[in-house]
């Protein structure tokens, strides 16, 4: 089931499905795994380029040769631009530390005050996906079976997706639109 806000179609799933990232048991693995890189805008690619002087030390090495050979994205089998990756499945923007988590070098240049982009949205509102139409853009929960610790937390702490996720929606949406979305979810809840 979904409803409307603005020009966006939602997903009942971020009202009801329980979300929190439990990083003490998946170590970030979300970037790493899968089989394809993350979705990402022109405009966010080009920022990233901007960013190469910044990111290319921090990478990994065979991360810096896949991106100097093929570009920082490609066109998945759907046709969609994503951040390139290596071995089939590690983001080319992603690096392990020495205790075994994964983190962001674009993210880290943001925590350390060295550029305003955090990372691509995908990422930030993940485990939400946006699919963009004509007239509208639908907001989507997307279940990984990797995610199931998120989940065990989110349900823990009765945490619904959009609660969890309240920031990167504001930076996506706005605040007007996060706060329709805040009274939808108490009209549901009292419907319940």
């Amino acid at each position: 089931m979904m409803f409307h806000i603005g020009n966006t179609i939602v997903s009942l799933d971020l009202l009801e499905k329980e979300f929190c990232c439990d990083l003490e048991v998946c170590k970030g693995c979300c970037c790493i795994e899968g089989d394809a890189g993350a979705p990402l805008t022109i405009e966010e690619e080009e920022k990233i380029r901007q960013l190469l002087p910044l990111l290319l030390p921090e990478m990994r090495k065979e991360s810096r040769q896949v991106v100097e050979e093929k570009g920082i994205s490609y066109f998945d089998p759907t046709g969609e631009r994503v951040t390139q990756i290596i071995d089939g499945k590690d983001c080319v923007f992603a690096r392990t530390d020495k205790n075994g988590w994964c983190y962001c070098v674009i993210e880290k240049l943001y925590n350390q005050g060295r550029t305003d982009f955090r990372k691509p949205m995908s990422c930030y509102l993940y485990p939400i996906r946006l699919a963009e139409h004509p007239t509208f853009t639908a907001v989507e929960y997307h279940r990984w079976d990797i995610c199931h610790p998120a989940r065990v937390c989110g349900k823990k702490l009765h945490l619904p997706i959009y609660q969890f996720l309240k920031q990167p929606l504001i930076e996506r949406f706005g605040e007007e639109w996060y706060n329709e979305l805040c009274l939808v979810a108490e009209e549901w809840k009292k419907q319940k």
